[in-house]
């Protein structure tokens, strides 16, 4: 329902127009600028739009990070400096897009999930877009993290040879990262997923089926910002867009091997949550038949004693035993004997 309320900001306006729909979750717009070439490295931020312009005409390899999209005016100028479709910022600034590949002739529009973990340890996915054009790779993230700090670091100290390569390996090297950080939100999940196995089998708690219920709704989630990547990275890497050169496409094989192994493991934790909450149903159900045994085993023994106490509580007048000196010892005697002759016999057949 939350993913209809906020389309429905759009409801009655021409395609193409510029709505942030999702969640601020940057106070700021920040734009990077980086520059290089094999010789060369500039990085600045800047808003000024003639700087992105300049250096779209400029030399070397220009890569444009935004961190924050919710400032309209700055994705129009933004858009007009290299030539974006007005539906291609649409989908930018629409923030529940799924993982895709759109081919538009001058450049070719890119959109996945990043992860991560937030304080509580939950997951959180943002949106990132990529637009790969000749010489220039534009990036666009909901709010900044140091995810592609690394790459900015490669970049300047020339390390490898990202700086002697076309713009096709820097947009490599960004979904590379962003696929490389679904292994730490994995391990952790992995993590929850022995602890709880452990925890179902010691001691299950209501708490322990609410952990398994957001345990699978967190792996749903997982396999709907995940799958739909692997079509896209099996485009690229088929050659679907001529932007990435076969140099290029031999690393993007190597993302598609790792996101199939993702979805793999995905996979296998589904089926591990569900065989976590088979475990807890059958786990209360043999605490519950533990408990039911034990007090059939009780009423069972209490069940001679209830008739002996109840024979000789008629008060009767012509009872013999009623006047037998002996009488209250010798009925004690008979109940202690046979609870603890009928006690024997459960243990013996292990019912107790």
């Amino acid at each position: 329902m939350s993913k209809f309320a906020k389309r429905s900001k759009k409801a009655g306006l021409p395609p193409g127009t510029l709505v942030h729909i999702g969640k601020k979750r940057s106070e700021k717009t920040r734009v990077r600028l980086i520059n290089y070439d094999e010789s060369s490295f500039l990085d600045t931020e800047t808003e000024a739009a003639e700087e992105y312009c300049a250096a779209k005409a400029a030399t070397g390899i220009t890569w444009v990070n935004v961190d924050g999209i919710h400032q309209i005016d700055l994705f129009q100028r933004i858009g007009e400096c290299f030539g974006l479709h007005p539906l291609v910022l649409e989908d930018i600034m629409n923030t529940d897009q799924r993982p895709k590949m759109e081919d538009f002739g001058d450049y070719v529009y890119i959109v996945l999930k990043m992860l991560s973990l937030n304080d509580r340890g939950e997951i959180a996915a943002e949106q990132v877009s990529l637009i790969l054009g000749k010489n220039f790779v534009l990036s666009f993230r909901e709010q900044h993290s140091d995810i592609f700090d690394p790459i900015v670091e490669r970049i300047k100290s020339g390390k490898g040879f990202i700086r002697k390569t076309g713009a096709d390996y820097l947009a490599y090297a960004l979904l590379d990262a962003v696929v490389d950080h679904y292994f730490v939100v994995l391990e952790k999940r992995e993590e929850e997923i022995d602890a709880l196995e452990e925890e179902v089998i010691a001691n299950a708690t209501p708490s322990t089926l609410q952990r398994i219920h957001k345990l699978r709704r967190e792996l749903i989630f997982l396999r709907k910002a995940i799958f739909p990547f692997r079509n896209v990275i099996g485009a690229l890497e088929r050659g679907e867009s001529a932007f990435f050169e076969p140099t290029s496409r031999i690393y993007l094989r190597d993302i598609y091997d790792h996101t199939i192994h993702i979805i793999d493991t995905l996979e296998t934790f589904r089926d591990l949550a569900t065989g976590l909450l088979d475990i807890y149903l059958s786990s209360v159900s043999n605490r519950m038949n533990s408990v039911m045994r034990v007090l059939t085993v009780i009423a069972t023994i209490f069940m001679p004693l209830t008739f002996l106490a109840g024979v000789y509580g008629m008060n009767f007048k012509h009872m013999p035993e009623l006047e037998w000196t002996w009488g209250y010892p010798a009925i004690l005697l008979l109940m202690a004997t046979v609870g603890i002759s009928m006690q024997v016999y459960f243990r013996k057949k292990k019912w107790l």
